[in-house]
């Protein structure tokens, strides 16, 4: 092959905007919204089926801090369009176990200093590359909070896997092979659900209700007064009354000093 046939590929990658296989992209540093230092997607690598597994890399301020999944009564989930990204059938994000975010009175869920966000990239077309961009609208938070918006292309894939997005997906919250207990119980403009907590000595909590995005789902308290310790949420639809609730979507996330945990799926009692 002659010099000039190497470099073609690279030359097609400079010309379509992305960046050529085995670079580091530079975190994004300029322009940035209130509250972060830099922001980049990590290039990841291609594992043995084909899919691509990177990260998003966001580094905070001190003091500021950005939104899990499932943030509580007031936070402000991160929203991700991959519209942009080549060859992308879709994509599973790897949440790390969130941390406490103290806001007056309220407690919600979310990251401090850095977050590392890996995913799973599964291509349209098996065995040929997936190519990355993302645009993301995030919360930022320090004693008020902002909305900021992110546009990020990675660089391709590296050969081998990046010890630090290997570290973040080790920690996601375990899942559990169990259901909990839970009680429904209908008040005015939705539902009051309470999932029983298979373990105890937690310090933060949350109930989701997976594939419903429609549905508020307030923060969880953790009550241990009763018969049993439970986490207890409320759940308001669009139509601000009671609604029929499949118990296979309750999603508990509960996080300890020891580690993080997850169950899907309850059993009503009753």
């Amino acid at each position: 092959m002659t010099g000039f046939a190497k470099l073609v590929p690279a030359l097609i990658l400079c010309l379509a905007g992305w960046p050529a296989a085995g670079q580091m992209s530079p975190p994004q540093t300029g322009g940035l919204p209130p509250g972060l230092t830099s922001a980049r997607l990590l290039p990841g690598w291609t594992d043995k089926t084909g899919n691509r597994i990177a990260a998003l890399e966001l580094r905070l301020e001190p003091g500021w801090k950005t939104y899990w999944r499932s943030p509580g009564d007031t936070g402000l989930p991160p929203h991700f369009d991959w519209q942009n990204s080549r060859n992308l059938a879709e994509v599973t994000l790897h949440w790390p176990a969130p941390q406490a975010i103290r806001s007056g009175d309220a407690v919600e869920m979310g990251y401090h200093d850095r977050l590392v966000l890996p995913f799973t990239a599964r291509p349209a077309v098996a065995r040929e590359p997936v190519d990355l961009r993302v645009q993301v609208d995030l919360g930022l938070c320090r004693d008020i909070c902002v909305p900021g918006h992110l546009d990020l292309t990675a660089a391709g894939p590296a050969v081998e896997p990046d010890p630090v997005i290997v570290r973040a997906i080790a920690s996601e919250p375990q899942r559990l092979d169990l259901r909990p207990g839970c009680t429904v119980t209908e008040i005015g403009d939705g539902l009051r659900v309470a999932v029983d907590l298979p373990r105890t000595g937690a310090d933060l909590a949350a109930v989701e209700l997976a594939n419903r995005p429609e549905i508020w789902v307030s923060g969880a308290q953790i009550l241990t007064g009763g018969e049993r310790p439970q986490a207890v949420v409320e759940m308001v639809g669009p139509s601000g009354q009671p609604f029929d609730l499949n118990t296979d979507g309750v999603r508990l996330t509960l996080v300890a000093p020891e580690g993080a945990v997850e169950t899907m799926g309850c059993d009503p009692r009753g």
